[in-house]
């Protein structure tokens, strides 16, 4: 996305807010109506107070500067606020569309952006961008209706001088063009190291275990000062790319300056104008340099602050989860039917799923085991529409799930992983998540007391109302899988899966999960995913995958008098030798 464009996109959010921005507009132009008042009132002192005498009482002159300057300011105040109102706005409507993006955003984008860069896109950059710009606008509004009114004055007073002024304009253009396009290069390069930072920092909060489980420290530390060394090095050179406009244009506007002012004083010494002439046209020439100076320095925020705007915006472009159904299920029994379904991924050299067929009744239990990477889990991605599959139908209760909306089919479907991800908030909260009645208290105690966790939770002296800490922090493991559970039943969905859900558990906090899923059994539809084959025992029935087929099928008596892949796993698991299988 150019530069240009992303300006545009900009703007656009600041169109509804038109009205504040007008404002501030009209604050800084008023405020800037009142510079021409300062020279023109050193003119008229000087030459009715020095020459004439003053015809006024002298005690009123403090009272006009000093109300000039409080005006000014006032003025000033008021379209700061204004414009900080408006950005603030602007800041706030494209948080919301940030967001909106990323919880819509296709499953394909959460492969490639970490949690870290995108906290950073969605709550620093437009912040920073928006603050920037505002700032700039600022900038721009007051000093460029400062420099107007000023040199409208200058006009006045000596339309000869003033156009000389003028000569140096095409000077400053020209220094500022040198370094437009070594800023854009420079900024992006630093834009994207600020970006691997990020990241660096993101993976050491996110595996603090992991590092200090390999001792690396050092090296961590080594990956993050190689990142932010290269960083450094790029805001050095911004800086000093940056810099050089500051000085390369005062000495083009001291030219120009110069040669006005040596101009003037011989008028001055012709008798052509008087002393409250003179002194009024150098001091309101004086006070346009640094108006000019603060707009040719305002090239380089505002260009960071675009390419910042556009790594934000690259979120927004990113491509949208497919919702192509236009069906509802009010009500699901959980028939499931898998019809010659091939899924490959992209980038993949085999299908995960591969002229896969597979029969789930309505109650029924159903476990899928295999090694890793046989297509178990993208069994169930394929059944959340989470990966689209490039043949064949997958069918709940009869109905083809492409022709469902994706919220009308995942209301049927409750996740209980390894991985499990709790919300920062009270147990109850966590329970009820996003549920439309809100916290139901007794329907989540009795949710509690289902999955095993109510005497734990009870015994704390907050009860349901008990903070769990960041992703559940304060619970132990088996804790946080019942209170997953928990969060399952409160959504009292036909369909449960449990996708290696007692894989990172301890013994008693496996079996205390096993016990839930027996509760479950012939109430609701159960697909079970594992690789410890005592979570599965009791499955009604037992598929056994590899290389995204189905290779064996049965209960666990009948596989085990097959005597193949899956009794083998047996064997394995059990410490057993063939002869006692």
């Amino acid at each position: 996305m150019e530069l240009k464009e992303t300006g545009r996109r900009i703007l656009a959010y600041g169109k509804p807010h038109w009205k504040k921005f007008a404002a501030s507009f009209l604050c800084f132009t008023l405020g800037a109506a009142v510079e021409p008042a300062i020279p023109a009132l050193f003119k008229k002192l000087i030459d009715s107070g020095f020459k004439e005498g003053l015809n006024y009482p002298l005690w009123i002159v403090p009272i006009i500067i000093v109300g000039l300057f409080a005006i000014r300011g006032a003025f000033n105040f008021a379209g700061n606020y204004t414009m900080t109102s408006g950005t603030s706005s602007v800041v706030l409507d494209l948080r919301r569309d940030l967001m909106r993006a990323l919880l819509r955003a296709d499953a394909q984008l959460f492969t490639s952006i970490s949690p870290g860069l995108a906290v950073t896109k969605i709550i620093n950059d437009p912040q920073f961008a928006s603050q920037t710009l505002g700032g700039s606008m600022i900038s721009v509004t007051k000093d460029a209706m400062s420099l107007l009114f000023l040199v409208g004055y200058l006009l006045y007073l000596n339309w000869q001088l003033t156009l000389l002024a003028f000569i140096s304009m095409p000077l400053l253009g020209i220094t500022i063009k040198l370094v437009q396009k070594r800023l854009n290069k420079i900024g992006q390069a630093s834009y994207e190291s600020q970006q691997r930072l990020v990241n660096v920092v993101d993976d050491n909060a996110r595996a603090w275990r992991v590092v200090r489980t390999f001792d690396a420290a050092e090296f961590e530390l080594q990956r993050f000062d190689q990142e932010a060394h290269t960083l450094r090095r790029m805001v050095l050179k911004t800086m000093a790319t940056s810099s050089l406009i500051t000085p390369m244009t005062q000495v083009v506007a001291a030219v120009g300056v110069s040669i006005i002012i040596t101009l003037a004083i011989y008028q001055a010494s012709q008798g052509s104008t008087t002393v409250g002439e003179f002194v009024s046209f150098i001091t309101a020439l004086l006070m346009t340099i640094s108006p000019m100076r603060h707009l040719t320095d305002i090239y380089q925020p505002v260009t960071g602050a675009l390419i910042t705007a556009r790594g934000a915006f690259d979120l927004i472009n990113a491509p949208a989860e497919p919702d192509h159904g236009t069906q509802t299920m009010a009500a699901c029994e959980g028939h499931i039917t898998f019809k010659d379904v091939t899924v490959q991924y992209e980038g993949a050299p085999a299908p995960s799923l591969k002229q896969f067929n597979l029969q789930i009744g309505a109650g029924q239990t159903i476990a899928l085991v295999g090694a890793s990477g046989a297509g178990k889990t993208t069994v169930v991605n394929t059944l959340l529409r989470f990966a689209h599959p490039s043949g064949g139908q997958i069918l709940l209760d009869d109905t083809p799930i492409e022709d469902l909306k994706l919220a009308s089919l995942r209301r049927h479907f409750a996740v209980v992983s390894q991985d499990i991800v709790l919300f920062d908030g009270s147990v109850a909260r966590n329970v009820a998540y996003a549920s439309p009645e809100g916290v139901n208290r007794q329907k989540v105690e009795q949710c509690l007391r289902a999955a095993n966790l109510w005497n734990h939770v009870s015994s704390l002296p907050e009860g349901m109302d008990a903070p769990i800490g960041t992703n559940g922090s304060m619970l132990s493991g088996g804790q946080r899988q019942r209170l997953a559970i928990a969060r399952a039943l409160y959504r009292d969905a036909a369909v449960w899966i449990f996708d290696e859900a007692t894989s990172a558990l301890d013994s008693e906090s496996e079996a205390v999960v096993q016990r839930s899923i027996e509760d479950l059994r012939h109430a609701k539809t159960l697909i079970l995913i594992a690789h410890r084959l005592s979570t599965i025992r009791n499955a009604d029935l037992i598929c056994v995958m590899s290389e995204g087929q189905i290779i064996e099928q049965g209960n666990h008596a009948d596989l085990l008098a097959l005597n193949g892949h899956y009794a083998g796993m047996v064997r394995i698991q059990s410490g057993l030798p063939a002869a006692n299988t």
